[in-house]
Order: structure tokens, then C-alpha cells, then sequence
């Protein structure tokens, strides 16, 4: 499938418009009901698969692999969503500026996530073994998620965190949308930038093991990209009609674990098939029915664990033991004292 530079020009424009009535509905911060957030879910995930069915009509083999990175971006997805959960209760994000954070959050994740895929592209373009590499990162991943099952990933381990903490430019309450504000004549931050950094660099994170997972389904960059950003943009609305639920996936993050050794498998077969022929590679087909049967089978066990056991909690699971140093800090400093000195710069 040929993709033209007008292709990619009008892609951009629609993700971009997509974005831009997104902000123009958060623009008066409010609570998001389960019913507001369900008609959105259901209206990204329409223009998802709207975009697929296209792609389809075009190329079958192509369509085939776009649901399958949809759906592998989706899942994966989910555990982004337990991750801005703990970040949003820890920081005590007011209910009605959650869905500005998490936009924001969704803006940086894409504009990192498409230079990750430009890089990817290149580098498989050009070096046929990053298959392998790949491959060893996401099994090396799942194994440590499956690990980790039962451990949260603490916003307070956070470099860039701990580094604006440090510097005390930072007041101790929210001032609505407000990123910075003016204290005791200084220009400091707010909590909000906090959290938008913190989603943000935390995305950054997800992206290591999500865009070579997208690219373990399919090769083309064109429908990655798609792909991610399909994903993304419903994450605000999935977040508040999945907020209730989410602790009771408690067995999503060994789905998830599974997943991602499954397509790193995948990877490394998709490179031995092309060294050696006679070695099988997976075809895209098998890979979207073995990913769609792993979520089928989490969700139920899921549901029948917290059944029996109502007093299951589910965990978004990290790739590293956590530092439980500090588990009594608070995220949010104190206000800097009254004769602080003042910050140089802008």
C-alpha cells in the first residue's frame, strides 16, 4: 500500500481537528458522566473503525494489520489508563480539571510516540536485525510486568519529578487550568504542570514497549502511526467510563505481560523467517485472533477472581521493582517560604 504525502497531510489534519474538539469540550472544566464519557468512547472507537474499514476496501492485508495495532494499542492502552489513575489520586487532581490534564497528557504522547515511530521505521528499514532487538525488549517486558503484577508504579520515582520538587518552584494548590501563577512575586508552577509532566514523561515510558509492539503486527509506518493516534484520542473518554472498573481487571496486567511476549515472539520469528525461509513467521491473522482470545479470557477470569473474591484489587504491574523509600513523602511540596529567593529567568 502506497501512502502519498497528501494521505499523511489529510491524516494529520483529521487527528488534529479530532484534538482540537476535544480541548473546545474540555475548554469548562466539568465532571464527566459515565454517559458522557460512553458516547465519546463510542465515537472515536466509530471513527477507528470507520478509518480501518477504508484501509480494508484498499488492501485487505493492510486493513487486517491495522485492527490488529488498534487493538494491540488499546489493551495496552488500559494500563495507561490504571497508571494516570494513580497519578491523578495521588496528585488529588480535582474531578472537574482530570480531563484537561489527561489531554494534555494525550497531546505529549503523541508528539513522542510519532518520533518514536519515525525512528522505528527507519531503523527496520534499514537494519532488519532491530526485529530481534525489539523482540528481546518486549519479552524482556512482559516477563518483568508479570513480575511486578502486583505493584503500582509510584508518580514520586519520577526523574523530572524529583528534580522540580527539589528546586521548590511549586505551590501547594491548584489555581483551575492555570500551569503557573505568581507567589510572593515569583513565577512558580502550579500542581497541574506537575501531573501534565508526570502523564507525560510516564507515556514516554509505555512508548518503549507499545511502538514495537505496534510494529510487531505490522510493518508500515503510515498505519502505526494511525494506529497510536486512533488509540489515543479516545483515552480521555475510556478513562472516565473505565474509572470505576479498573481495579477489578485484576488479571489484566498478566494479559497484557502475555501480549507482549506473544508479538515479541512474533519479531523475532518475522527476522529468522527472512534469514532462513523455511522458518514460519505469524501470520497477521493468527496474531489478531491470539490477542483478541488473551483479552477474552483475562476479562473473564477477571470476573469470575473478584466474584469469589470481592476483595480483589487489581495493579497496573511495573517493569521495576518500585522504590518504597519514600512512600510517606507527600507528591506536592510546601508553598517555598515567604523570603525565597527569586527564581532567575522567565
Amino acid at each position: 500500500m502506497s501512502v502519498t504525502i497528501w494521505v499523511w497531510a489529510l491524516t494529520v489534519a483529521g487527528i488534529i481537528a479530532l484534538l482540537a474538539l476535544d480541548f473546545l469540550i474540555s475548554h469548562n472544566p466539568h465532571h464527566v458522566s459515565v454517559k458522557e464519557a460512553g458516547l465519546w468512547s463510542i465515537f472515536y472507537i466509530a471513527v477507528a473503525v470507520a478509518f480501518g474499514l477504508g484501509i480494508l476496501y484498499v488492501d485487505h492485508e493492510y486493513g487486517v494489520q491495522f485492527f490488529a495495532a488498534y487493538l494491540v494499542e488499546k489493551s495496552l492502552s488500559v494500563d495507561n489508563l490504571f497508571v494516570f489513575a494513580i497519578i491523578l489520586a495521588r496528585f488529588a487532581v480535582p474531578d472537574d480539571l482530570q480531563q484537561r490534564v489527561l489531554l494534555f497528557g494525550i497531546v505529549l504522547a503523541l508528539i513522542f510516540r510519532t518520533i518514536f515511530i519515525a525512528l522505528g521505521a527507519a531503523a527496520l528499514a534499514y537494519f532488519s536485525f532491530t526485529f530481534v532487538i525489539f523482540g528481546a525488549l518486549l519479552i524482556w517486558t512482559g516477563i518483568q510486568l508479570a513480575r511486578h503484577r502486583d505493584d503500582d508504579p509510584d508518580p514520586g520515582d519520577n526523574f523530572l519529578i524529583k528534580r522540580i520538587k527539589a528546586r521548590g518552584r511549586l505551590v501547594p494548590d491548584y489555581h483551575g487550568t492555570k500551569l503557573f501563577v505568581h507567589h510572593n512575586g515569583q513565577r512558580l508552577m502550579t500542581p497541574l504542570l506537575l501531573v501534565v509532566i508526570a502523564i507525560g514523561s510516564t507515556d514516554l515510558l509505555f512508548a518503549l514497549d507499545s511502538i514495537p509492539a505496534t510494529f510487531g503486527v505490522t510493518q508500515h509506518a503510515y498505519l502505526v502511526f494511525a494506529a497510536n493516534a486512533f488509540a489515543l484520542l479516545g483515552l480521555r473518554a475510556l478513562f472516565f467510563l473505565l474509572k470505576g472498573l479498573l481495579d477489578r481487571l485484576v488479571y489484566l496486567s498478566i494479559g497484557l505481560a502475555l501480549i507482549l511476549i506473544f508479538i515479541g515472539v512474533k519479531l523475532i520469528l518475522t527476522f529468522a523467517h527472512e534469514v532462513s525461509p523455511s522458518i514460519p513467521k505469524i501470520p497477521t491473522v493468527t496474531s489478531l485472533l491470539v490477542i483478541v482470545a488473551i483479552l477474552c479470557v483475562v476479562t473473564v477470569a477477571s470476573v469470575i477472581k473478584v466474584r469469589r473474591d470481592p476483595d480483589s484489587v487489581a495493579h497496573a504491574g511495573t517493569v521495576t521493582e518500585p522504590d518504597r523509600s519514600h512512600d510517606d513523602e507527600p507528591v506536592i511540596p510546601p508553598a517555598p517560604p515567604e523570603d525565597s529567593e527569586k527564581p532567575t529567568g522567565p
